[in-house]
């Protein structure tokens, strides 16, 4: 039997902002990239300002895409544009910060953050995951403008792929935030672990989640996030999926956790709620929408949905 051998297509190729096809280049790249993906014939880019893009109306929907010439409506800033990749056909495709106002838009461009673009739908398929690309390498470079080893300015070279000091030569290069998110399973008397943070939508339950920290592996995350919040000791984890998550530039890192103990000890300054549901609760709360008065899942694009979802159908 090969060690590849799968059951269909892999878990995360259902979450939001995956299926990111672009050709990237990134490791084959010089400093007049941008300048020739800027000039290059069926070039498109994404516009983007204060974690928000800005999608023109087409029809009864948007386009988050648009014509390079286009940009000039925004007030484009190329110098600090990030060349994302090429298509199937070559057509290199941006990310431009834009300095107009989002409150000085005409009726037809809206500008929508990030989280409301998936959330609504505004932006599917392989798009959206280039906008989370485009999305997290410009929040990125918005934080690494100045060198952290001499406090001179940087600047963008290879496209937006690397930030550069002048003074001391110090490379900056794209930082992904590992977070794992878990569901805690109690095998014994088939429940799962959901909680409830003051952010969330109303009635929404979901899995827990953490930043992995320094010198931790996975699993020890799992365990050690799933302690501090609920009190519930995790043994055995398995690895299920990941998700992009471009607010700003997180990978989010999906697994299950073997519940070794049942009694729970929420850590009310991470959450409001956290409990134990059983299988026919659980499926309950997955069918209802978000916001509903009642107890209600993540939306279907989230990695937690999935987490949910798969294990109740014993896809896991």
């Amino acid at each position: 039997m090969s060690l590849f051998n799968g059951n269909g297509p892999e878990p995360s190729s259902f979450v939001a902002f995956a299926g990111n096809r672009l050709e990237r280049r990134s490791e084959h790249r010089d400093d007049s990239v941008l300048e020739e993906a800027l000039a290059a014939a069926g070039a498109m880019a994404f516009a983007m300002r204060s974690g928000r893009a800005y999608l023109a109306k087409n029809g009864d929907g948007f386009d988050a895409l648009h014509d390079i010439a286009d940009l000039d409506a925004f007030s484009p800033d190329f110098e600090n544009a990030v060349v994302l990749g090429y298509t199937d056909s070559g057509a290199p495709r941006l990310a431009v910060p834009v300095k107009r106002d989002p409150d000085d838009l005409p009726d037809t461009i809206k500008a929508i953050d990030h989280r409301s673009i998936y959330m609504q739908g505004l932006v599917r398929g392989s798009e959206l995951g280039e906008l989370a690309q485009g999305a997290s390498l410009l929040a990125w470079a918005l934080s690494h403008r100045f060198c952290g080893r001499c406090g001179e300015k940087t600047r963008p070279r290879a496209g937006g792929y690397r930030r550069e000091c002048p003074s001391c030569g110090n490379q900056l290069f794209p930082r992904t935030d590992p977070v794992v998110i878990m569901l805690a399973v109690d095998e014994k008397t088939d429940r799962c672990l959901l909680g409830r943070s003051p952010h969330f939508a109303p009635g929404m339950y979901s899995c827990l989640a953490g930043f992995l920290e320094p010198g931790e592996t996975i699993e020890e995350a799992v365990r050690r996030e799933t302690l501090e919040e609920s009190g519930i000791r995790i043994g055995a984890v398995r690895y299920h999926a990941s998700q992009p998550w471009p607010m700003p530039h997180s990978l989010m890192i999906g697994c299950y956790g073997e519940a070794l103990s049942d009694r729970i000890t929420a850590d009310t300054r991470e959450l409001e709620d956290c409990r134990w549901f059983n299988r026919e609760e659980t499926a309950e709360i997955l069918s209802r929408r978000v916001g509903s008065d009642s107890f209600n899942s993540p939306p279907p694009g989230a990695i937690a949905h999935h987490l949910i979802r798969d294990w109740l159908a014993g896809n896991v």
